[in-house]
């Protein structure tokens, strides 16, 4: 049995032949997560062969399998996933050069065996998964650590030297979701897609009315986690954090843009949803959480309540009235809270705009139209400008 995880490196034959700077197309038709005897057979049909490498991961039980590079069209995870014993699979770009596949467990599996046959015409990756015990199971779990073959590592942001007063505000803009991760979808469409591009578009909005230097966290349809993201903040030296989303939501009015603030306890029972989907979306992208320490929450939120926590609230005022301003529409709530992890930079006032919800046709729409989503862009920038003066003006009472 395979106890904490298989690493292979393909060595011969085709796969060297026909190179690796190519990605392996899947084959749909070919590729499978079923029942088999007393276990689950996971079989993906490939192009070609590629480096690969499968391990598992607890809390909550998940199979990863991480593979350089598949290129994931035409795969349906409804139409691939024909076993109860797993209830969801998503896979896609995880880190340059790297795509992922994480199924989540509906109870304890461990790696039995696992391999990877080429042919001619292409190769099989086979993993097979057998019942184990839970205390089996998170004994044989954790991400591998091996030099050879630990993921790249994320290309740092150029931290900057002291800055004058009058430098540009550093604004990081965090498109949510990426690559494994969809976010919200939509016939036709998903949310990582929508921010990115609208991340885009506000970031030249900001460029072209000057005063602002402007970061995002990811420039591509990769994933990042929430750690990440924060960490790109505070390597940017950034003066605010901006997270853009567009989720699906039942609960509560599920139309018009939001912008929420971090907070211990969440405003509204659609907030509540809204971050506990978020934070259970990137563990479910094969986020190992093993070396979390719990207490920096607490003193994150505590630190957050301090200095920060009134700029914040400023911030997320302005932007409301910004947006209202040439934008909208917005919720008839607009200002929202909610423990949000990617809010919780304590010494940066950070805030997520809900710009619209992929539920709402008429944000659907909206979201679509180029013409709407520079109104908002604008309405976002107007709203940073006039925060930033205020600030500014504050600061030196503060500092008193």
């Amino acid at each position: 049995m395979i106890r904490l995880a298989l690493i292979l490196m393909l060595l011969a034959g085709g796969a060297l032949a026909q190179g690796f700077g190519v990605a392996a197309r899947v084959d749909a038709a070919g590729s499978r997560i079923a029942d088999e005897g007393k276990g689950v057979a996971m079989t993906l049909a490939l192009s070609q062969g590629v480096p690969w490498r499968v391990f598992t991961l607890d809390a909550p039980p998940r199979l990863v399998l991480d593979a350089q590079e598949v290129d994931w069209t035409g795969l349906d995870p409804a139409a691939l996933l024909q076993t109860s014993r797993i209830t969801s699979v998503r896979f896609g770009a995880y880190v340059p050069g790297w795509s992922r596949l994480v199924a989540e467990l509906a109870a304890p599996l461990v790696i039995d065996r696992a391999s990877l046959a080429t042919q001619e015409d292409g190769a099989t990756l086979d993993v097979f998964l057998i019942p184990a015990k839970a205390e089996e199971f998170a004994a044989a779990s954790g991400a591998p650590s091996d030099p050879r073959w630990d993921l790249p590592p994320p290309v740092p942001v150029q931290k900057r030297d002291e800055r004058r007063p009058d430098a540009p505000v550093v604004v990081v803009i965090d498109p949510g979701h990426g690559g494994i991760d969809p976010g919200a979808e939509a016939p036709g469409t998903d949310e990582k897609s929508l921010m990115l591009t609208f991340a885009r578009e506000l970031r030249e909005a900001l460029l072209r009315g000057g005063g602002f230097e402007v970061v995002l966290t990811r420039d591509d349809d990769v994933f990042v986690s929430l750690e990440r993201r924060i960490a790109i903040a505070h390597e940017a030296g950034a003066d605010v954090f901006i997270s853009l989303h567009a989720d699906s939501l039942s609960e509560g009015l599920a139309h018009g843009a939001t912008v929420h603030v971090l907070s211990a306890e969440a405003s509204d029972v659609a907030s509540e949803k809204l971050a506990e989907r978020h934070d259970r979306d990137d563990l479910l992208s094969g986020v190992d959480l093993t070396e979390a320490d719990d207490e920096v929450t607490g003193v994150l939120l505590s630190l957050a309540r301090q200095e920060t926590q009134p700029r914040t609230e400023a911030l997320a005022h302005a932007l409301v009235q910004g947006m209202a301003q040439t934008g909208g529409p917005m919720n008839r709530r607009p200002l929202r809270a909610a423990g949000f992890s990617v809010l919780k930079a304590a010494d940066i006032p950070s805030v997520l705009i809900e710009i619209g919800f992929l539920t709402s046709p008429r944000d659907l729409r909206n979201l679509r139209d180029a013409r709407w989503r520079a109104g908002m862009a604008r309405g976002i920038r107007n709203g940073l400008a006039n925060w930033a003066a205020s600030d500014a003006a504050k600061r030196p009472l503060v500092r008193r």
